[in-house]
């Protein structure tokens, strides 16, 4: 995207709808999925700039919070002068180094070497955090699918600035050939403060009682649960001001480098209307030093490629790119990509299932089918919002439409006799009984799915389904 056609994306954007002419990038590169498959519809007709502006800290609250991630070089997640030497890193290397360890169940340990021993620029006394908090921190994630519904809550609470899609989608890693996620929406982004605060513990800039996450750590554990890497890109328009951000949460560059703290490179650029070109914002040396380190540990050997990613993006909107997928104990990625070309599914067991009536049902698939799991996630979907599942649109199944003969009782929770709050439960036989052996509840949360407990003549089938603070 040229700096005239983002002159016009600012201007076409305060007038009304925006017309993105996205960039023809080479077949299967990341991003190529979405401009092949999503560059017909109509999801242009929608973006409308709807983002409010952001709260802005004052210095003091930032200085005093030991989990801030901002631009001071004495931050838990650093952002200083590169812990490594870089004098040997090449924008050309054609290999992205891979987790030492393919399994997300036995990659939490790691000796942290070089770590200690570095001195980062301007470094004082602080608290900081681990590298191997980011994997226990995702251990909170017992079941691959409760990350990826993490983060579509993120693209869903993008609804009140505008967001109207949202794409989950399989890519391929540049670098090595290998299976990626893609996850992309068309909300209000993220200028370069809140880009910080996203890949920080404990921010939230989410203020509304109906936003789903608030307690500014979905994003680390479901992207850490899914892969090792994730690399994210940003852009954001606001009072005329127009950036783009791309941060790298990095396990395997951590744990390679045997840091002791979390490192994020991160990087931001601001469009200089004077000049029509992107000025890099930050200091020289520290750009350098973040380049630097992304352009060996991501997916990406250069600039260029790292911008070009911004193509299809349009005036706003974030992209997550989540690579080096964990491998599950049979050796394969946790995530199959081949069975079903409109679906991701887990590889499990499950698969092999009897042909009956039983097996067939909702409650069954969605052990393993990405696409029945995100019908039933929320309990409503805005009919101006879509989730888009590997080119299709994922249509949404209301499960208390599955019920005969149902009844609606108000719960009253009690304790220490007190009413503690009410909730209007809906009951009923499933329309397919008794041929389907099938029994149990769905409990939804702020409109979100957050525990299904189904059971058959064989007892327990379903548990927790992902970690949500309520």
């Amino acid at each position: 995207m040229s700096c005239r056609d983002i002159v016009d994306l600012i201007s076409d954007d305060e007038a009304g709808p925006v017309d993105v002419k996205a960039v023809k990038l080479e077949p299967d590169s990341v991003g190529s999925t979405f401009l092949q498959k999503y560059n017909h519809n109509q999801t242009s007709e929608h973006r409308k700039s709807k983002t409010q502006p952001r709260r802005q800290e004052s210095e003091e609250n930032k200085s005093s919070n030991a989990l801030s991630a901002g631009q001071s070089s004495n931050s838990v997640l650093e952002q200083g002068q590169s812990p490594v030497d870089d004098t040997g890193i090449s924008s050309t290397s054609s290999i992205c180094p891979a987790p030492l360890c393919r399994q997300f169940w036995k990659a939490g340990n790691y000796e942290d070497g070089l770590g200690s021993k570095v001195t980062f620029q301007n470094g004082k006394n602080f608290l900081h955090v681990h590298p191997m908090f980011l994997h226990s921190n995702a251990t909170s994630h017992k079941w691959v699918f409760g990350a990826v519904a993490e983060l579509l809550d993120n693209a869903v609470d993008e609804i009140q600035n505008g967001a109207t899609i949202v794409i989950v989608d399989k890519t391929t890693n540049p670098r090595d050939g290998n299976p990626a996620l893609l996850f992309q929406d068309d909300g209000g982004g993220m200028d370069p403060e809140a880009m910080r605060h996203c890949m920080s513990f404990g921010f939230s800039d989410k203020k509304l009682k109906s936003a789903i996450g608030k307690y500014g750590n979905g994003f680390k554990t479901s992207s850490m649960r899914l892969g090792a890497d994730a690399v994210v890109f940003s852009r954001h328009v606001n009072n005329r001001t127009f950036t783009q951000s791309i941060g790298l949460l990095s396990y395997t560059f951590l744990t390679q480098t045997g840091l002791d703290r979390i490192v994020v490179p991160m990087v931001d650029y601001e469009f200089n209307t004077s000049t029509g070109t992107l000025d890099k914002l930050h200091d020289r040396e520290r750009f350098r030093s973040n380049l630097s380190l992304m352009l060996q540990w991501s997916p990406f050997s250069s600039e260029a490629e790292l911008l070009k990613q911004f193509d299809d993006i349009g005036s706003h909107g974030t992209k997550i790119i989540i690579y080096n997928l964990w491998f599950g104990g049979d050796g394969n990625t946790e995530l199959d990509f081949d069975s079903d070309p409109e679906d991701i599914q887990i590889n499990v067991d499950i698969k092999k299932k009897e042909k009956s009536i039983t097996e067939q049902h909702i409650a069954n698939r969605f052990h393993y089918s990405l696409r029945v799991y995100l019908s039933i996630l929320y309990i409503r979907i805005p009919e101006s919002f879509s989730i888009i599942l590997r080119g299709r649109i994922v249509e949404h199944h209301n499960i208390a439409n599955d019920l005969k003969f149902p009844e609606f009782i108000l719960y009253r929770p009690h304790s220490g006799g007190c009413v503690e709050g009410t909730v209007i439960t809906t009951i009923g036989f499933l329309k397919e009984a008794p041929n389907v052996n099938i029994h149990g509840f769905c409990v939804y949360h702020k409109n979100r799915l957050i525990l299904v407990s189904v059971f058959n003549s064989k007892g327990l089938l379903s548990f927790n389904l992902s970690y949500l603070l309520m």
